[in-house]
């Protein structure tokens, strides 16, 4: 038997059928486009998306000799599609970037205020979730939300278009700011204060529970041998964790794709004084009696600028990967460059959004490697000062680590020697497809757990180990960064609002 995990993101989705060894037998991917058709708006056409992801399952099912037996999902979180209750989309999904509802907010914080918001919910109100878009819909398009059905998180959407009931996991509902996460159901006291109705949301479930199976003529579309069941999925952050063997307390993954991310797991719910103090969420794990929390920021982001601005095309590189070449231009100690890593809106703990980037210390002998290397440190400093600021008791010991940065070594021992933990990469890159088929093979019954789903699925890699005379080398270069955003902070935020 075999297990499908699809893992939604926000520019593209990938299908990966996994045996009970965790063993690819095939993948499949595609990109879409996101739909920029007025200044602030991003949206994703969701039956362009259903059109992808079916075409993905027939790739990863043609030829394989073993058949599917279960499904589940992973996906971006915040985004809700508007559907019918006879399976169709009713409208395109606002991106969590998307700017409509930001001008709600006032409105909504005089109904609830972010310390009483993230006792119940675990975060603070921000634009860019689920809240503000759905109230966006009622204020802005009432006849659409009058007649939609559900509004359905993307993992929802795709398994109730395969034939599931509607229904969410509780780490997604949590990016809605609606869910209770004590009491594990819908927020109806605050549902009520908005004139929401609970009924227009998806039921809610633990992950790893079967909610369905595909209907009987689209598993024959598909070229499914019998219809698979469907399974519930999970916020894909919590999908990564999973697929890396993140399930215990003092263990973190972190994801090095476009933005870099680290999800921490504890036993228990931190202090919400603490948490909000240091910007710190609150979710739902995929694994039960579990909670994560996110520290992120621009990681690839930056170095995919980097290698626009300063290299691409360049002949040098035409043979080679353009990204190892950059990083063996670098200085093998700390850069005398230091980077202000601010060039979008940042993460935790303070959620800047008026702010820049900042290069410092050039001369004209700076070569092209020592910005690369103090970009790459930046990034670091920026999670360590939030690895060091943590609560008591949400102590990080060693990292998983997954995505594009974690294929280079050299980033990989830069990464463990600045953050002075071990971090370890898995076999399989593919983190949360492989997370959502754990959860497909829990579902159905083959692993009793994810514990021992991880145990069977999982295969850690290479294991870099930090360097405690490097560590030390870098200590200058922390404290230099950690002074750069309160000496330039007012002139940055300044110098954006005037260009």
């Amino acid at each position: 038997m075999s297990y499908l995990g699809i893992d939604l993101g926000t520019t593209g989705c990938k299908a990966v059928l996994f045996d009970a060894s965790g063993r690819a037998l095939s993948s499949a991917y595609r990109e879409y486009e996101i739909i920029h058709d007025a200044p602030g708006h991003a949206e994703l056409d969701a039956l362009q998306v259903w059109a992808h992801v079916k075409n993905l399952m027939r790739e990863c099912v043609t030829g394989s000799l073993e058949p599917v037996k279960a499904i589940s999902a992973s996906s971006l979180g915040e985004a809700i599609v508007p559907v019918s209750e006879n399976r169709l989309p009713l409208g395109n999904s606002l991106l969590n970037f998307d700017s409509r509802g930001s001008d709600l907010i006032p409105e909504l914080q005089a109904v609830i205020s972010d310390e009483e918001l993230y006792t119940v919910n675990g975060n603070p109100l921000a634009p860019n979730y689920g809240l503000t878009k759905l109230y966006w819909y009622k204020k802005n398009q009432s006849e659409l939300y009058e007649k939609t059905y559900k509004f359905l998180l993307w993992g929802s959407y795709i398994l109730y278009m395969l034939g599931a009931e509607p229904v969410v996991d509780y780490a997604l509902a949590n990016r809605t700011l609606m869910l209770d996460i004590e009491k594990e159901e819908w927020n109806t006291s605050f549902l009520d204060k908005l004139g929401f109705s609970a009924e227009k949301l998806p039921k809610l479930a633990e992950a790893g529970t079967v909610c369905g199976k595909v209907l009987p003529d689209l598993a024959n579309d598909l070229g499914f041998s019998s219809p698979p069941l469907l399974v519930v999925g999970t916020h894909d952050q919590c999908a990564n964790a999973l697929g890396c063997g993140v399930m215990e307390q003092g263990t973190a993954m972190y994801g090095m794709g476009t933005f870099h991310c680290i999800v921490s797991v504890s036993d228990e719910r931190g202090n919400s004084n603490a948490m909000l103090s240091r910007g710190l969420n609150t979710e739902h794990h995929a694994v039960p009696g579990q909670w994560v929390s996110f520290i992120y920021n621009q990681g690839g982001i930056l170095l995919k600028w980097f290698r626009d601005t300063f290299a691409l095309g360049v002949n040098e590189f035409s043979e080679v990967n353009i990204y190892e070449h950059l990083m063996h231009e670098m200085p093998a100690g700390p850069s005398p460059v230091s980077v202000l890593p601010h060039f979008t809106t940042t993460g935790p703990p303070s959620f800047i959004e008026k702010t820049s980037g900042n290069i410092s210390g050039l001369t004209i002998d700076t070569t092209r490697g020592d910005i690369c290397k103090g970009l790459l440190e930046g990034i670091a400093f920026y999670l360590k000062e939030n690895l060091d600021n943590l609560p008591p008791g949400m102590a990080i010991h060693e990292f998983r680590i997954v995505g594009g940065g974690s294929k280079s070594d050299i980033w990989m021992q830069l990464t463990a020697d600045i953050l002075e933990r071990p971090c370890t990469r898995t076999v399989e890159a593919e983190a949360g497809a492989l997370g959502a088929a754990m959860l497909a093979a829990c579902g159905c019954g083959r692993y009793e757990n994810l514990q021992n789903a991880a145990a069977a699925m999982v295969v850690p890699g290479q294991t870099f180990f930090p360097d405690k005379s490097k560590s030390e080398l870098y200590y200058p270069n922390y404290k230099r960064y950690r002074e750069l955003y309160p000496r330039f902070g007012s002139f940055l935020a300044e110098y954006k609002n005037n260009n």
